[in-house]
């Protein structure tokens, strides 16, 4: 490669993004080429790749098969059922063959979309390749999600199919998926004409719709022998629809394309992850979420790798189940949750250490901003890079990343280092839209066209697409991500949070996130969750709720109040005193999405005395309690 330096491959990605782009085009199959790199003759719309036709089940799976067919594709670990499957590239080949032809028989066709309410297990991934494979638009939701959220989808989506389980598992308990698709379905005004139902076992009262519930394994049996060729799509037409987490109203469907998606995702798993064919890759998210779509299916299978779908928590059957898999399966790349390390970071070393890591090159850490005090732990612990990096549902791949296939540069804790290439990425102030100064606070925004592999429009309205994410600025028309970010002297960024999650303290405007790094220096707290809460005095102030690594340092009131004295003083020495929070609780856990969020809105509504809104996707109900207990006694 041409390029040396990180810096300079970067600045040709944003001085030259034809010419840089057409040589990444490479790293995919096209069936005919593109007469034009970049098309963005309607800003903010970025067409990419213009005219070529591609397919990315054809690039995930079929491409390989001469090279590599008898290579694992997909290995599926579930410590919830105790179950091993793995799918050689030929296999999986065969499944998502087996799968389209179903969908076909079934009515589904170009175009049409597919929602996917699945657990994780194989057949959720043959859904998803296989709606690749036809050109139908699959829209994954997270499975367990409540039923008037997956009934928003269905009428946003407008699915001609539904793809579902009897039910998936989750830390020993099973969670029944059947009755709220029933539910669902009920509620939407535009219900799927079928729906397939892959039965674990786990529903054995499972009541099922005559003429519209479809058995799984009756219709694989029928397709046993199904030869479906891939249909060549343009590389603009959408492959998926994701919805977004966390918004009001109705939910906003990020619509990705499919040839701009393929590059991106080749390129990031090359310069960025550093996966290469007959390596395997360990992503420990949920395909109901963007890593899961982008680092579970699409990326390493399209990169040549063996992919790892596990189905359990991070603690079961203990706090090393993660490090036997890299060990058993000899991962070399694995990428996590700060959340998950904050977990891990409560039990013992030894888990971890007992186990042989020396297959894994590195791991990734994505989701939230990571705090200084994990990234050290985690990377001492670890004896290997730990790189952290920054990007949104929105973007389908990492905004700020090293890119250690191109330079290893030095890694700075708590910093997701510098903007990926393709990404012209600023550090906007929020007042007039100028570029922020060194260690200066400001919107992390994009001065478009966004790179390939963005989300290409919100599926269905176009307005909203430009309205939500391109009019932040007043006279300007850059991509906001609504986070706040610093860079400093050196050129490294730091995320500080969401936009909306600032608290003005007497003037002062303070990040949440810089607050709960404070309070994780206390070599006491595991992790913690900071709000702003309203105060006559100052307007708003900061109320931290902090999980202790020994629960006995809070057994008493005395114990509390000396280690609430001792993590203020933390505070005030990392920040200063006026980010000293108003009180610091302590509780044994905080609460959490199940993908692992923490619901700091609920942890302010119920500080503040109001309703925690919609909690369907909590992982534990007793966490909330927890809050509320604290808050009652302090009271």
């Amino acid at each position: 490669m041409a390029d040396t330096t990180y810096r300079a491959f970067y600045e040709r990605s944003i001085k030259d993004p034809d010419g840089f782009w057409a040589e990444q085009a490479t790293l995919i199959d096209w069936s005919k080429p593109f007469t034009k790199v970049l098309d963005y003759s309607r800003p903010p719309f970025a067409k990419w790749f213009v005219g070529g036709e591609t397919n990315l089940c054809h690039n995930a799976v079929d491409r390989h098969l001469a090279a590599r067919g008898d290579q694992k594709a997909l290995v599926y670990i579930s410590t919830e059922v105790n179950e091993e499957r793995s799918y050689t590239y030929r296999e999986l080949h065969a499944e998502v063959q087996r799968v389209a032809a179903m969908m076909q028989s079934l009515g589904v066709r170009k175009g049409d979309r597919v929602v996917a309410y699945m657990p994780m297990i194989p057949e959720a991934c043959f859904a998803m390749l296989a709606c690749a494979r036809i050109g139908a638009i699959h829209s994954v939701v997270f499975g367990g999600f409540a039923a008037h959220s997956l009934a928003a989808r269905i009428d946003d989506a407008k699915p001609k199919l539904m793809i579902t389980a009897d039910g998936g598992m989750r830390a020993g308990k099973s969670v029944l998926y059947k009755h709220l698709v029933d539910e669902a379905i009920g509620l939407a005004q535009f219900p799927p004409e079928k729906v397939v139902i892959f039965n674990r076992g786990l529903d054995t009262g499972m009541a099922r719709t005559a003429g519209r519930d479809l058995d799984y394994a009756e219709l694989r049996a029928k397709h046993m022998e199904a030869r479906v060729p891939a249909t060549w799509l343009e590389s603009n037409e959408p492959s998926y629809i994701l919805y977004t987490s966390g918004t009001t109203g109705n939910p906003k469907g990020v619509q990705r394309d499919v040839g701009g998606y393929a590059v991106a995702l080749a390129a990031s798993m090359k310069h960025i992850y550093c996966g290469g064919p007959g390596e395997t890759m360990f992503t420990t998210s949920d395909i109901g979420w963007v890593v899961g779509h982008s680092y579970i299916i699409y990326g390493p299978l399209i990169a040549g790798m063996t992919t790892i779908m596990y189905e359990g928590v991070p603690i079961r059957p203990d706090p090393g189940i993660w490090w036997k898999i890299v060990q058993d399966h000899k991962a070399s790349v694995m990428f996590s949750a700060p959340t998950a390390i904050r977990v891990l970071k409560k039990s013992d070393v030894s888990f971890m250490k007992r186990h042989d890591l020396s297959s894994l090159k590195h791991l990734f850490l994505a989701g939230e901003p990571l705090d200084e005090p994990t990234h050290r732990w985690i990377m001492e612990a670890l004896g290997r890079p730990v790189y952290d990096h920054y990007w949104q549902t929105e973007s389908g791949w990492p905004m700020l990343a090293p890119a250690p296939g191109i330079e290893r540069t030095e890694i700075k804790f708590g910093s997701p280092s510098f903007p990926a290439f393709g990404y012209d990425l600023r550090l906007l102030r929020e007042a007039d839209a100028a570029e922020a100064d060194v260690d200066e606070k400001a919107v992390v925004a994009v001065v478009p066209p966004l790179p390939p592999g963005c989300l290409s429009t919100v599926w269905g309205n176009d307005e909203r697409f430009v309205k939500t994410y391109f009019t932040s600025f007043r006279d300007k028309m850059v991509y906001s991500s609504f986070d706040w970010g610093i860079r400093d002297k050196d050129g490294y960024y730091f995320i500080l949070g969401r936009t909306d999650d600032v608290i003005n303290v007497a003037g002062h405007r303070l990040g949440t996130r810089e607050i709960e790094e404070a309070v994780n220096m206390h070599p006491a707290v595991a992790e913690c969750a900071v709000v702003g809460v309203n105060d006559a005095v100052k307007g708003q102030m900061p109320l931290a709720f902090a999980v202790v690594k020994d629960p006995a340092r809070i057994a008493s009131a005395d114990g509390r109040a000396a280690l609430e004295s001792e993590v203020m003083k933390t505070v005030d020495d990392a920040i200063g005193a006026i980010a000293r929070p108003r009180r610091i609780h302590f509780v044994t856990l905080l609460p959490k999405t199940r993908s692992g969020k923490t619901l700091r809105r609920s942890i302010q509504a119920l500080a503040e005395g109001r309703d925690p809104g919609d909690l369907t996707t909590i992982e534990d109900p007793g966490a909330l309690e927890q809050i509320r207990a604290a808050i009652a006694e302090r009271r």
